[in-house]
């Protein structure tokens, strides 16, 4: 995650699973000894509801953008395997990825196989950078093959590409039962009045767009349309492609964060997120064991008030 440093040892896995990565605000000499990363209980991260179908989702899911774009040696896998691992064991299951993500389809599908999981995981993938219904069917049984399965809970038209044509393909594949839920995507600010449009006109089940405490365009009309219209949030970008740890380097958390049960600054971004109340999920990237246990721990509510959310803002300035 951008910012994070890391320092992992194969023997550590070997002996026992164990991830030796200090995050960036609280770092540790490498060779120090660090207690064994557990990921919160099952049940203890907070669920929200699919308005479509009120099917409940825990808040923290996992992005692949990167983190599994790896290859195939055990000194890229063993971390992997132990990421996935501690996410299922905590009782998070969203996992967003793409066809046009590297490798992270093909390698989150061996992944899932090789732990037996995949029954655990609401998979969401997306119809990307194609054009035309044909292109779209087979960039589909493309993900399937890679993911080795058979359907996704989610499949998304990605930042609004063909939007028109590929969403009919989704609605096609979810009367096939193929697909579950239908979205629209988006990563970009920029983009967010033309994705605002768009779910208006499609009605998706659910939309992905960036938000964090320094990007807070999606307020403005994203968030309220999609609490209007009854549809599924997805975060990307919560901490801004690890920028965000940069601007708290050398700064102590807030006295306030022990108020929320946080103990790190990626924890207060992501509660940041999960504070506004049209968000159902976020979707942070990692392929670090210690930094994965870190993202699901913010899950764990309270999240932030109007104050504490201001003071964070503040702290980014």
């Amino acid at each position: 995650m951008g910012t994070r440093r890391d320092f992992l040892t194969l023997a550590a896995y070997a002996a026992g699973g164990l991830a030796l990565s200090p995050l960036v605000a609280c770092a540790q000499d490498a060779t120090s000894p660090m207690p064994p990363v557990r990921p919160p209980a099952p049940g203890t991260i907070a669920t929200r509801p699919i308005p479509a179908t009120g099917e409940t989702l825990p808040v923290i899911g996992m992005g692949t953008s990167g983190s599994l774009d790896v290859g195939g040696s055990p000194e890229e896998r063993a971390p992997l395997h132990e990421v996935l691992r501690l996410f299922v064991a905590s009782g998070a299951t969203l996992i967003d990825t793409a066809p046009t993500y590297g490798r992270s389809e093909p390698v989150l599908g061996e992944l899932m196989a090789a732990a037996g999981n995949r029954d655990r995981i609401f998979v969401a993938t997306k119809l990307s950078g194609v054009t035309g219904r044909d292109e779209g069917l087979a960039q589909f049984a493309g993900s399937l093959r890679d993911l080795k399965t058979d359907k996704v809970e989610l499949l998304q038209v990605h930042n609004l590409r063909d939007t028109d044509t590929q969403f009919a393909v989704i609605q096609s594949l979810k009367e096939q039962g193929k697909v579950r839920y239908s979205g629209l995507t988006h990563f970009q600010e920029g983009a967010q009045a033309d994705l605002a449009a768009a779910m208006r006109r499609l009605k998706p089940d659910f939309v992905q767009i960036n938000y964090s405490p320094v990007t807070r365009g999606a307020e403005r009309e994203v968030l309220p349309l999609a609490q209007e219209m009854g549809i599924a949030v997805i975060i990307n970008r919560a901490f801004e492609d690890g920028r965000l740890f940069g601007q708290v380097k050398d700064k102590p958390l807030p006295g306030w964060a022990a108020d929320v049960g946080a103990d790190s600054w990626g924890q207060l971004f992501l509660k940041f997120v999960l504070s506004h109340p049209a968000v159902t999920v976020v979707i942070p990237a990692t392929s670090k064991p210690k930094h994965q246990v870190d993202n699901l721990k913010a899950g764990v509510s309270p999240f932030l008030d109007a104050t504490q959310r201001d003071a964070l803002v503040a702290a980014l300035a």
